[in-house]
């Protein structure tokens, strides 16, 4: 019996919740000022046509 949960099971969803939670907070601080990455041309002319169309839609 550890802290008083007697089912393995569920002392090990605990421990691994915790353990998710750490490996979050690592992968956040670890990746916080990454940048973002540049917009490729094409990703723009998409965005200029989807424009284009809501705004002949309307």
């Amino acid at each position: 019996m550890v802290l008083g949960i007697e089912s393995p099971a569920v002392w090990l969803a605990y421990v691994l919740s915790l353990a998710s939670a750490v490996v979050c907070v690592v992968y956040g601080i670890v990746y916080w000022n990454q940048g973002e990455e540049p917009v490729k041309k094409e990703d723009v002319d998409w965005a200029k046509e989807e424009k284009q169309e809501v705004e002949d839609a309307l």
